[in-house]
């Protein structure tokens, strides 16, 4: 028996397109085609996907999962030490962070203020006060700087956290489309690119396309705002770039 794309997409919880570019890059080529040239995916075929969505579901990059199912000389055994390694530190950062959220929640309970390194420890990196003085002398003048300052001098600390964790969440996507190997100016790509837009203009300042676009290239020109995105996937700030001025020319053209 074999099965058609969208049935095959159905039982994986993958989308359509998914499907497609994994048979664009060889990495699940479906055993059969209809008489129409459509997909049709057999048993082995599922037995693949399913390998390859464990080992996507573990972080993976694409490139490796197609070593480990291709390369005769591939070690399953030493990918998966590495990556258990990985995943063991990401659920200490992790613990870390929920001691630092239960900490702040005990505070606010008791009525104690917190000092301003307490205040941000569950942002990591992120400080919103860090360049505050830069940011001042740069737009300080500007509608947007003003419109910022107004909205966010109400904010709380669960407002910035999340805040923090609704602007990951869109990283994490844009890095999974550059992972996926997916197009800067594909529709995908271009759809991130504008909800990113769309949060800044729903939590700081009216955010046009021409305002991001010109955010944009202060990511991959400043050097901060590069390595910011560099730590979260290496290339990022250059495909955050691309895909932003794509979806400013998709909506201005």
């Amino acid at each position: 028996m074999s099965y058609s794309v969208g049935q095959v997409a159905g039982f994986a919880g993958v989308t359509v397109r998914t499907l497609h570019h994994y048979d664009d890059i060889g990495l699940l080529v479906p055993g059969e085609r209809s008489h129409a040239g459509h997909r049709r995916y057999g048993d082995a075929d599922l037995d693949r996907l399913q390998q390859i969505l464990f080992y996507r579901e573990l972080g993976f990059p694409l490139e490796e999962v197609a070593a480990l199912l291709d390369d005769p000389e591939a070690d399953p055994a030493a990918h998966l030490r590495r990556r258990h390694e990985l995943l063991t530190a990401r659920i200490e950062k992790l613990k870390e962070m929920a001691a630092a959220v239960e900490h702040a929640m005990e505070a606010r309970r008791m009525g104690i203020d917190l000092t301003p390194e307490e205040r941000f420890e569950v942002f990591g990196d992120h400080d919103p006060e860090r360049y505050a003085d830069e940011v001042g002398q740069r737009w300080g003048g500007t509608e947007a700087y003003r419109q910022s300052q107004r909205r966010t001098a109400s904010y709380t600390k669960e407002d910035w956290k999340r805040l923090t964790e609704e602007q990951d969440a869109i990283h994490r996507r844009m890095a999974a489309l550059l992972d996926a190997g997916t197009p800067a100016g594909s529709e995908a790509a271009m759809d991130v690119a504008e909800e990113h837009r769309r949060f800044i203009s729903g939590s700081y300042y009216d955010c046009g396309h021409e305002m991001h676009s010109c955010l944009a290239r202060m990511y991959v020109a400043d050097p901060r705002f590069t390595a910011t995105y560099e730590k979260i996937r290496p290339g990022l700030a250059a495909y955050l770039h691309d895909a932003i001025l794509a979806n400013a020319e998709r909506h201005t053209s």
